[in-house]
């Protein structure tokens, strides 16, 4: 696999979706695609502009040097919630450093101060508690920033291998009327950890303490920490923090 073969201006990617295909057929051929090559029709073929949203989790560095590599510049979009991890915002500073990333940092107009004062710990109460925290510190803001930055179609690094609701994820799919791409949709964790190591990547910090995801201090655990796997995000109530949903 080699990224460099690939170098795409995607402000001159204003195209339109390819004609006469629908989500569909679009499918079918990305499933028969390499990630590298399904990267490249999405940003020849979907409407621009383009953004990769990251929330710099354990194997985060794949789909930021992929991604980075294929379009220079393209925007990287963090939602920072005001309770990530300390070692997650040095893992920030050090991926944009060192591959030169066009970070975005969008958050919620309301500090987590201000927003625990009005709300409470919402994540203690229940799954509607969580979604609700969920909303207000993570879709709202995304929703923000794709409107800041005229976002028409948005990459991910998510994988089938991570969840229940990631297994049934089609490569491309249409989410409030933005194209989502999914380009590393079949990776194993196998195919994450020898990209890592051809390419001198680091993972997270917290992997090596036993953090297999990360996200927030209050809601994630290590694997030490747990008796089940499901139980490593949200208390085990759910899995997914809503943006993927």
């Amino acid at each position: 696999m080699n990224p460099n073969c690939i170098k795409i201006d995607q402000n001159n990617l204003q195209r339109p979706p390819l004609a006469g295909t629908n989500l569909s057929q679009l499918n079918q051929t990305l499933g028969q695609l390499n990630a590298l090559e399904r990267i490249e029709m999405a940003l020849n073929h979907l409407p621009g502009q383009f953004a990769l949203t990251s929330s710099f989790g354990i194997d985060a560095a794949v789909s930021l040097h992929l991604l980075n590599e294929v379009a220079p510049g393209i925007p990287v979009i963090l939602i920072d919630t005001g309770y990530l991890f300390k070692e997650t915002y040095q893992y920030v500073e050090t991926l944009t450093e060192r591959l030169k990333l066009n970070l975005q940092v969008y958050q919620s107009p309301i500090s987590a101060a201000r927003f625990e004062a009005l709300h409470g710990q919402l994540w203690h109460q229940g799954l509607a508690g969580i979604e609700q925290y969920n909303q207000a510190r993570k879709v709202e803001p995304l929703e923000a920033a794709f409107k800041a930055l005229n976002i028409n179609s948005w990459f991910t690094g998510v994988r089938r291998s991570q969840s229940a609701v990631r297994k049934q994820l089609p490569w491309v799919e249409l989410k409030n009327k933005r194209h989502k791409i999914h380009p590393i949709l079949d990776w194993t964790d196998r195919d994450m950890y020898q990209y890592l190591k051809q390419h001198g990547l680091p993972q997270h910090p917290l992997f090596e303490r036993g953090y297999l995801t990360v996200g927030d201090t209050h809601s994630t655990r290590s694997i030490h920490e747990v008796t089940d796997p499901e139980q490593l995000r949200f208390f085990g109530l759910k899995r997914e923090c809503g943006i993927h949903e």
